[in-house]
């Protein structure tokens, strides 16, 4: 349970499972020859009921595998007796016609009141966000920006909420753009709210909420209340009229509105010169004018006392304060400068930190009395001070009892470690500069923290830290580099695993270590230095893979497995499975598939259930590239029944496998099969995929177009995959550049695919590896199709040369999905130079590799050319059955449906587009229907309209129907 997250690329899915603390036990045998899992699963119980009670109860909830304060989340109530401000009011409601409102103004003015009091009135649903410190955090910031869109929309976000608690989730963007085409489905105009956007001091963030901005949806409206000016461009907003902003001037109290709140709010009976001389001095100043009549009840003379009033906000503040507090009875002023230092307020917690008993009460009668207190919920459980008085308190605290404040922090620290919640009780530690307890809190936090994905917290922690307390805890060191591993911060791993090395008996490190022992070591998590060797080992390993030395990756994982006991089956999983990794990276495929069944039967054995589906991905793309699709399927519906033998939720990896089945299916050229299991896997929810599934469902999907002919649909889905694609420990052998360079030739595009071989480096006489083994098919696809177009014999032949040596390589490793297509080249570059035999020669050896398998598309994708060579074969009396099955899928492939009567004939795609413009879904629900973006749609619509001579979709519509398109 104290597993760091980067000690196995498998690590997702085990995470999940022990992050919701099942107990589980199992036995596992697998028949490495065909691959017979089975395995019986006790889930002897499920413990997480009363964990998520206890996060609901000090107010939390449970949203994925992070907690999430739902009262972040709660839209201030609108108090009954506030001063209605219908000149804002209206502000405000014009303002719904752009995209940013922006209310920014020091403390104490009024904005959170007023955007309040609006919403109460506004016609709109609302989401709400308020923001702290802990929302630099950019992984947090969209984990709960997703969380408050899901209060008006509860679907939004599906696809982003597993990729952003990811190891390695992709580029911001990329999430951005997906939670984009989620909003612009939501069918009705919506506010979201960032409340204290000051709080807020991280570039990420600021980017991320400035590409939110210039591609805000037309039903989304912004509104961000903030104490200073936001780092991102706002000239550009108001040059295009699309920003309203309120300002300090705007949210001053004009003296009729001071009148009215001094009256009818606070009760206070002044004459219209004593209103006037107040309104004067606060300069309409909301907070100041609320703490100066706090100050005026039960003052004898009052126009005396204001006509003493006076100065600027800092002593104004300073000075109403000091009346205020001196007013109250002892207890109460006690109580409201021992709990300055909370930035919530719950009367447990309040109680723990005064030692006092009565905190519900004494927040329930600060409520009341309307003494600058915010519910945080409708219960009226959690509370906030008002951030000025907050501030204005904790200084009065730390000139009035300095030695207290450390004290009042550790016993907030122990409240929260007590009701579970980690990263307060650190918080509080590192408030009280309790260095000792926040290093043994973030020990014993890593492991659930890491597996919320939520490395930047951790890193955060780790260097508020000091250096040398960490170096005296091997733990905590060892995780540090860990942490730093999974940020991509390779160049400091290195030091912090010898930090944590130095610390274990000769013999057990793997790395000769320096350092000396001065000092004496601290370990909190014990367990966790019992795996110490052993995991120090593996993430070098992970280090050594991820800077590309397969060569130590071997050597640090055999070295974890001479390391780690026989029945220690988390480490040897993960130690067996980089195995298979570097081996896979060296193109060894079948030494990568033995050491990786081995690695996901240890994990199947330590209960990883999750990472035992996860690893069918990986074994069925080492199958795949051997040639053995049906053992590829067959590999994918076990790993599906384990799944689904678990019930619900679905396991994640569930979606991934559906992916994959797709994959193969749109290569038997079931194409219907191959579009049912992308539903699926979409019905799923992209978090029940691992990190890349937005990246493979996008390339599946692209794979189904391209062969429906639909080629700008599958580019536009290739760039979508881009844009997604997540780096993880599998090889890249199929790089997305090559993919886009295939449909460009398909395209007639040449000149692009020149620019790729040449960005690339690319050349017939490079040296040959199984890295980069697509890009050389593909670019012998690229020189051949070039030397057909020039029509010269001599580059024929050179690409032919180049043919046999990329056959020569993947016969050598024996990748027969590589040899089958290479065959099928070498076949059509010697039909292009007239030499038939040879030409028959290399696809009849095609054909007898491919059909066993069931190989369709590999050769129906090649159009009539490969027709031509399969129809001279199958006059042969020894033709198999195959040969005429493959020449009806490409008679099928080439019975495309061209209507006439239009300026240029519309494709498969578009009149699939077409026939939903005649009904009555709008164009995101369109999208969503052909599983597209809203750019795509758009792209496809407006190819309809010209070829149909018409520039609106009803127009559209009627002269279809009139050529029958429809």
């Amino acid at each position: 349970q104290s597993l760091p997250q980067e000690l196995s690329p498998l690590s997702d899915s085990w995470r999940w499972f022990l992050s919701n603390s099942y107990s589980a036990s199992s036995r596992f045998v697998a028949t490495i020859d065909n691959i017979r899992w089975c395995g019986i699963l006790d889930v002897l119980e499920v413990k997480i009921d009363a964990r998520q009670h206890s996060f609901k109860e000090n107010g939390y909830n449970c949203f994925m595998s992070t907690p999430i304060l739902t009262t972040k989340l709660y839209i201030p109530p609108s108090r009954p007796n506030i001063v209605l401000r219908p000149r804002l009011i209206a502000r405000l409601n014009e303002g719904l016609n752009r995209k940013l409102t922006l209310i920014a103004a020091p403390a104490g003015f009024g904005k959170t009141t007023l955007v309040s009091a609006w919403i109460a009135s506004c016609d709109r649903q609302v989401a709400w966000l308020s923001l702290d410190e802990g929302d630099n955090d950019l992984t947090r910031f969209l984990l709960y920006l997703v969380a408050a869109l899901r209060t008006i929309a509860p679907t939004i976000g599906d696809g982003v909420l597993g990729v952003l608690q990811s190891s390695q989730p992709p580029p911001p963007e990329a999430i951005l753009t997906a939670l984009l085409n989620d909003i612009s489905a939501v069918p009705s105009n919506f506010v979201l709210v960032f409340d204290d956007y000051h709080r807020i001091d991280a570039q990420p963030v600021d980017q991320a909420l400035a590409f939110l901005l210039e591609h805000t949806p037309p039903q989304m409206h912004l509104v961000l209340t903030t104490r200073e000016e936001p780092q991102f461009p706002l000239a550009r907003l108001r040059v295009r009229n699309q920003l309203t902003e309120l300002r300090a001037a705007d949210l001053r109290f004009t003296p009729a509105e001071a009148a009215t709140f001094l009256r009818e709010v606070m009760e206070l009976d002044l004459s219209a010169e004593d209103i006037a001389a107040l309104e004067d001095r606060t300069e309409g100043w909301i907070a100041g004018l609320q703490l100066a009549a706090l100050s005026l009840q039960g003052h004898q003379n009052i126009p005396s006392f204001i006509q003493a009033f006076a100065g600027d906000n800092r002593y104004i503040v300073d000075y109403l304060v000091e009346e205020v507090l001196q007013r109250q009875p002892e207890q109460v002023r006690s109580f409201l400068l021992q709990t300055a230092i909370l930035d919530r307020l719950h009367g447990s917690l309040c109680d723990a930190v005064t030692g006092q008993t009565e905190g519900k009460m004494q927040l329930e009668s600060l409520d009341r009395g309307n003494f600058f207190v915010v519910p945080l919920d409708d219960t009226r459980q959690w509370y906030r001070y008002h951030h000025l008085f907050a501030d204005v308190l904790f200084a009065q605290l730390s000139a009035e009892q300095p030695n207290h404040v450390a004290m009042l922090h550790r016993r907030a620290s122990a409240w929260y470690e007590q009701h579970d919640s980690a990263a307060d009780a650190i918080r509080h530690a590192m408030a009280a500069q309790d260095f000792a307890r926040a290093a043994d809190l973030v020990e014993l936090a890593a492991p659930a923290t890491s597996r919320r994905r939520q490395e930047a917290t951790l890193l955060g922690w780790l260097k508020s830290l000091p250096d040398d307390l960490i170096r005296l805890r091997p733990v905590l060191s060892a995780v540090y580099g860990g942490v730093l591993l999974s940020s991509g911060a390779l160049e400091g791993v290195e030091t912090r695993l010898q930090d944590a090395e130095r610390w274990l008996e000769p013999g057990e490190a793997t790395h000769a270590c320096l350092d000396a022992r001065t000092d004496e070591m601290v370990v909190v998590d014990e367990a966790a230095f019992r795996h110490l060797p052993g995991s120090i080992a593996v993430w070098r390993a992970g280090q050594a893979l991820a800077l590309g030395d397969v060569r130590a990756t071997v050597s640090y994982a055999q070295r974890a497995l001479d390391l780690v006991r026989a029945d220690d089956h988390l480490w040897r999983g993960a130690a067996a499975s980089l195995l298979g990794l570097a081996a896979w990276t060296n193109g060894d495929l079948e030494v990568a598939y033995q050491r990786y069944i081995e690695g996901m039967a240890h994990l199947q054995m330590a209960g990883n259930i999750a990472d035992a589906i996860g690893g069918t991905i990986a074994l069925t793309d080492i199958r795949i590239a051997q040639g053995c699709l049906r053992q590829a399927m067959r590999i994918y519906e076990r790993g599906l029944q384990l799944a689904t033998e678990q019930g619900e939720p679905a396991l994640r990896g569930t979606a991934d496998m559906y992916v994959g089945m797709s994959q193969l299916h749109c290569e038997r050229g079931e194409l219907h099969a191959a579009t049912e299991y992308l539903l699926r896997a979409k019905e799923q929810g992209e978090h029940t995929g691992f990190p890349q599934n937005p990246y493979r469902w996008r390339v599946a999907m692209a794979r189904i177009r391209e062969a429906q002919g639909d080629l700008d649909d599958a580019l536009a889905l290739l760039d979508e995959a881009e844009r997604l694609y997540v780096p993880d420990f599998f090889p890249q052998v199929r790089p997305i550049a090559a993919m886009k360079t295939r449909v460009w030739l398909a395209q007639g595009r040449l000149g692009e695919a020149l620019d790729w071989a040449r960005v690339q480096g690319l050349s017939a006489q490079d040296d040959l590896s199984y890295g980069r083994e697509f890009a050389h098919i593909t670019l012998a696809r690229l020189l051949l199709i070039q030397g057909k177009s020039n029509g010269t014999a001599h580059s024929i032949g050179e690409t032919i040369e180049f043919l046999h040596r990329l056959l020569q390589a993947a016969e050598a490793g024996e990748r027969t999905g590589s040899v089958i297509e290479i065959l099928v080249l070498l076949s059509l570059a010697h039909h292009v130079q007239g030499n038939l035999p040879p030409a028959r020669t290399s696809l009849s050896r095609a054909l007898i590799l491919a059909e066993p398998e069931g190989y369709v598309r590999m050769f129906v994708g090649e159009g009539p050319p490969i027709a031509i060579l399969l129809r001279a074969i199958a006059k042969q009396p020894t033709a198999p059955s195959y040969v005429h099955q493959l020449l009806v899928a490409l008679g099928k492939a080439e019975d495309t449906p061209v209507k006439q009567g239009v300026i240029e004939p519309l494709s498969v795609r578009e009149l699939e587009v077409l026939k939903l413009l005649k009904t009555d879904l709008t164009g995101p629900e369109i999208a969503r229907e052909l599983m597209v973006s809203l750019h795509t749609l758009r792209t496809h619509t407006n190819h309809i309209y010209t070829k149909l001579g018409m520039n609106n979709r009803r127009a559209a519509v009627r002269r279809a129907e009139e050529l029958d398109l429809c």
